[in-house]
C-alpha cells in the first residue's frame, strides 16, 4: 500500500511512523518541511491527561494517559517522566483547591515538599499539586529526531507532489490549513516565548494558576525555559501581542522573581485548529483520511490519534470518529 501524508507536523508524521510499522510504503509532503511557524514547533510538549482534564473533556485522559508509553516507544529516550507540579500565588489558594477539584491522580505537597521537589521555588507556594504519572519532551528535538528516523526507514519527505492519484490513500494532518474547508474547525491562536537564565532551575513542567490567566513553563536545559501559552479564539497569525507578552512575563516573574532578568531568547505564535468540542478527530472521505482538531493536545494525542488514522486506513472504513469517551 502507497501512502501519501500531508502535513509534517506531530500528526503527520506520527501517523507516517505508524503506517511504516504497519507495511506501508509512505511518503510526506509539506511545503515548509522546517514547520518553524506552525503549532508542533511551537508547542509546550506536556504529556499531561491529568492536568488537561480540569478544562476539557474525559476522553483527553483516556486517549492520553499511556501517550508516555506511546513516545517512549516511537522514540527511546526522548521522554521525561519528572511528572508535572502545579502551583499558585498564596493569594489565588481558591484556584488550587478547584483545579484539585476537577482532576486526579495527583498529590497535595506543602511547602517544605515543594522545595524538596524543586528547590528553586523553595519558600514561594504554601502548597501545591503534583502530578507523578506526568511527562514532558521537547517538541522541536522530537520533530527533528522523528524525521531522521523517518528518513533513515526510507520514508520520502517531499515539498510538493504531482499528483495524488499515485497513492492508494492518502492521509490529510494539514492541521489549520484546513480551516475554511471544513465547516466546523476553527483557529484557536497560542502565544508563547523562550527565556534564558541561570538563576532559575526546574526539573519538570511547572504550571501556575491564575484566575485570569493560567499560564505554564517547561524546562528545555541549559537554562532554556518555554512559557505558554495564550488561548484566544482567532485564527490571525500575526507577531505576540504587547499584552501577551506581559501577561507570560509577569506570570514568569510570579513563579520567580529571577525571571524579571532572563534574556528574551523567542517570542512565537500559531494557530491550533479545534473543533467545537476541542477534541480530534478522525474522518473518512474516498480513500482520504483526515486527523485533524488536536488543538492543544497534539504531542498528547497525536500517537493514539495516528493509530487510529492507521486503523481506519487497513480497514477502509467510511465512518467518522472522534476522541470521544467509549
Amino acid at each position: 500500500m502507497r501512502v501519501l501524508v500531508k502535513g509534517a507536523g506531530v500528526a503527520g508524521r506520527t501517523a507516517a511512523h505508524e503506517l511504516l510499522r504497519r507495511g506501508a510504503e509512505v511518503t510526506i509532503v509539506d511545503p515548509s518541511q522546517n514547520f518553524r511557524q506552525a503549532a508542533s514547533w511551537l508547542a509546550g510538549g506536556m504529556l499531561a491527561p491529568w492536568c488537561e482534564c480540569e478544562s476539557a473533556d474525559e476522553a483527553v485522559l483516556v486517549r492520553g494517559r499511556d501517550s508516555a508509553d506511546r513516545w517512549e516507544a516511537i522514540l527511546p529516550g526522548k521522554v521525561v517522566r519528572n511528572g508535572t507540579l502545579v502551583v499558585t500565588p498564596n493569594r489565588d489558594q481558591n484556584e488550587l483547591k478547584r483545579f484539585s477539584n476537577r482532576t486526579t491522580g495527583y498529590r497535595w505537597l506543602e511547602e517544605s515538599e515543594i522545595a524538596t521537589l524543586e528547590p528553586s521555588l523553595a519558600g514561594r507556594f504554601r502548597q501545591g499539586l503534583f502530578f507523578p504519572q506526568e511527562a514532558h519532551l521537547d517538541p522541536r528535538e522530537v520533530l527533528q529526531s522523528l524525521k531522521d528516523d523517518l528518513v533513515a526507514k526510507g520514508i520520502t519527505f517531499a515539498d510538493e507532489i504531482a499528483d495524488d492519484g499515485e497513492f492508494t490513500e492518502v492521509v490529510d494532518c494539514t492541521g489549520a490549513f484546513r480551516i475554511g474547508q471544513s465547516g466546523e474547525l476553527r483557529g484557536v491562536r497560542g502565544e508563547m516565548l523562550y527565556l534564558r537564565t541561570e538563576e532559575v532551575t526546574l526539573a519538570r513542567p511547572v504550571r501556575l494558576l491564575h484566575p485570569r490567566f493560567p499560564v505554564y513553563i517547561v524546562p528545555r536545559g541549559g537554562g532554556l525555559f518555554m512559557v505558554g501559552a495564550t488561548m484566544i479564539e482567532t485564527d490571525f497569525q500575526g507577531p505576540i501581542t504587547a499584552r501577551s507578552l506581559m501577561e507570560l512575563l509577569n506570570a514568569a516573574y510570579a513563579l520567580h522573581p529571577a525571571f524579571a532578568d532572563a534574556a528574551i531568547v523567542e517570542t512565537g505564535t500559531g494557530i491550533r485548529p479545534a473543533f467545537p468540542d476541542n477534541l480530534p478527530r478522525v474522518m473518512r472521505e474516498g480513500n482520504v483520511t483526515i486527523l485533524n482538531g488536536l488543538y492543544r493536545h497534539g504531542f498528547l494525542l497525536a500517537p493514539a490519534m495516528a493509530a487510529e488514522a492507521a486503523d481506519m486506513v487497513f480497514s477502509g472504513e467510511t465512518k467518522q470518529r472522534s476522541s470521544r469517551c467509549a
